[in-house]
Order: structure tokens, then C-alpha cells, then sequence
């Protein structure tokens, strides 16, 4: 994205986000698991690969990486599903909607499902991973765009970035 100067020369110009206004709760489909935040989301995302194409029976799944201290299950008891692999993927075990994520190896977050929050309306993906596999058609608003994953040092700088897009 950028903008013309009053020079004529193109500037890039930040995205300002919304901003997610905490402490923020929220729960699945039926009301039977709830959850609560209280530390801002470190990333925004859509994922296009084909695992999440499934699991959400839709084109991409959203994703909000919340720091592990800010993130607790105040009612209820999710349950583990999908491939009941190394990243345990959090369930309601009544209506079995998707709620979260834990990712392999990586203790200090959890991928909230955004739409999990009674207020999701300041959500916007910031990148969008494993567009070699999305739908010719599907789009998101996404800054960033991978084919895969970025590389393990682009997510720093990343992080440091969609900080200072929030408005």
C-alpha cells in the first residue's frame, strides 16, 4: 500500500487497524465453553492451507496469536480434535466448534479463532499463509502474503509491525 507525497513520490503508507478493546470474552457456537483475553493479539492471520480449508469448512481460517498469560477458558471444558496430532486443535465437545489452537513446540501462544470473541468486528488479517493452496478466488485484506509459512526470522519483525498498524 502507498500513497503519493505532495512531491508526487509514492510513500508507503501503514495500515492503521482497529483495535481490540480488552479485557475481551467470548465463546463457541452454544455457550457451553467460554474464554476470556487480556493481552493484545501478537499477529493477525488467515491461513489458506488445506488442513484449515477443512477444519473450518471454509476457504481460509482466521487466526488471532493471544501470549499464552493473557488467554484462559473460563467456562467449560474444550476438547481436543482434528488430526489429534502434535498441535492439539480446541473443540466444544457439544457443538464442536473450532476455538483454538495450540501450536506444536510453541508454549507462549494460542491461536484464537477471532470469531470466537463476542466483539469480532475489529479483526483484520495482518498476513495470510499458504496461499500456494487457497482458492483462485478467495481474498483477504492481508498486508503480507506467503506461499508457506514465513521464515522463522520474518516473524519478529512482523510482530513489531502489525503492533504499530493498530490504531
Amino acid at each position: 500500500m502507498s500513497v503519493k507525497s505532495r512531491s508526487g513520490e509514492r510513500q508507503p503508507k501503514e495500515p492503521i487497524l482497529p483495535t481490540l478493546s480488552l479485557p475481551a470474552e467470548g465463546g463457541c457456537r452454544c455457550g457451553r465453553v467460554r474464554l476470556k483475553i487480556s493481552a493484545k493479539p501478537l499477529l493477525t492471520m488467515a491461513c489458506h492451507c488445506t488442513g484449515c480449508q477443512s477444519m473450518s469448512s471454509s476457504a481460509y481460517s482466521l487466526s488471532a496469536a493471544i501470549p499464552s498469560e493473557g488467554f484462559e477458558v473460563t467456562r467449560g471444558e474444550p476438547v481436543i480434535g482434528g488430526l489429534h496430532g502434535a498441535s492439539k486443535h480446541y473443540f466444544c465437545g457439544h457443538c464442536m466448534t473450532w476455538m483454538f489452537t495450540r501450536p506444536e513446540g510453541i508454549d507462549w501462544f494460542v491461536n484464537l479463532r477471532p470469531t470466537m470473541l463476542d466483539d469480532h468486528a475489529w479483526f483484520t488479517p495482518f498476513i495470510e499463509t499458504w496461499t500456494a493452496e487457497k482458492f483462485p478466488w478467495a481474498a483477504t485484506a492481508a498486508v503480507h502474503s506467503y506461499a508457506a509459512l514465513p521464515s522463522f526470522e520474518e516473524y519478529e519483525p512482523l510482530v513489531a509491525e502489525y503492533a504499530g498498524a493498530q490504531g
